[in-house]
């Protein structure tokens, strides 16, 4: 392997090498790079030149990172986050912005109440906007540049090109007294359409000719576990919300198991230029806060003073 110096990675090379990386193709790495197709190829050709190593796989769909790439991927972020801090600090000059972030409802009171107030403590110039909403709505407004950064679940809408952060763990989820999950038809509380854990239980339960029947809908997550709570129905919730009037149901009441989830992060097509250093920021601080851990656990820093 050739010798490489640290000041031979070009730092642009790097950022189109991102962007190639985390979109899936060229032509969306140029589009977000406002540089050209072939400049964008022959950039990431410099850089695997420089490394000596086949970074990206070229495929008819895109582009994906080898194995080597990979780890380029994880490992090169701290080194443009910390340029992109330095800049700032001796510049004068923080981190500024719009970025409007796509948060599952399900997991949005515990990422609001510890992730966002620490990005906003350190970067108060950035205009940060929150949206909560279903997974499916996510995935729709993500896809139509509503959205700059996402936090989406793998159905009902799976997206591709997203940074798997964690897997969740869906369960049944019912009364903590009671015999609803014996009823035929069984009683459902349910989000609406779009939602992850709605599709999970009606596919489960069509699986095995499970009758069923929606007895409470709502786009609330809380009403939903409020339903659940005073015995009006079952409905398949995050093994973490469960409260202590729920119980977790499963094969002994005859319900079938539940498949997994990935929690994963996306990025917009098209950011503006000047927004990106702040797109970053907080997609870094998203992937080390909930990277293989997801939003339940304890353990979070406390906010710069």
């Amino acid at each position: 392997m050739s010798e490489v110096s640290l000041a031979a990675l070009d730092l642009e090379l790097l950022r189109s090498f991102h962007a190639a990386a985390e979109l899936g193709s060229f032509a969306a790495a140029a589009q977000q790079r406002h540089r050209t197709v072939s400049a964008i190829s022959m950039q990431i050709k410099r850089l695997e030149e420089i490394l000596d190593t086949r970074l990206l796989e070229r495929g008819s769909r895109g582009v994906r990172p080898t194995a080597i790439g990979e780890s380029l991927l994880q490992e090169s972020r701290e080194l443009l986050r910390l340029h992109d801090g330095l800049l700032s600090r001796f510049t004068g000059r923080g981190l500024g912005g719009k970025v409007r972030l796509g948060l599952p409802e399900d997991y949005a009171r515990e990422l609001l109440g510890n992730v966002l107030p620490e990005f906003m403590a350190l970067h108060p110039d950035v205009h940060l906007e929150v949206v909560t909403a279903t997974s499916g709505s996510l995935a729709h407004q993500l896809m139509r540049s509503r959205l700059t950064l996402a936090v989406i679940l793998d159905r009902p809408h799976a997206l591709p090109g997203g940074e798997t952060l964690w897997l969740t763990s869906p369960v049944w989820a019912g009364p903590r007294a009671g015999d609803l999950a014996e009823r035929t038809p069984l009683p459902l509380a349910l989000h609406e359409e779009d939602c992850p854990y709605r599709t999970l239980a009606i596919e489960s339960l069509e699986r095995i000719d499970r009758a069923w029947r929606g007895v409470f809908t709502s786009t609330s997550i809380h009403a939903v576990e409020k339903a659940v709570e005073m015995g009006l129905a079952i409905s398949v919730l995050d093994r973490e919300r469960l409260t202590p009037a729920m119980r977790e149901l499963g094969a002994a009441e005859g319900l079938p198991e539940l498949s997994r989830c990935e929690a994963g992060l996306h990025f917009a097509r098209k950011i503006d230029a000047g927004s990106r250093p702040a797109v970053n920021a907080l997609a870094d601080l998203l992937r080390e806060r909930l990277a293989h851990r997801g939003p339940w656990r304890t353990g979070w820093p406390s906010l710069p003073s």
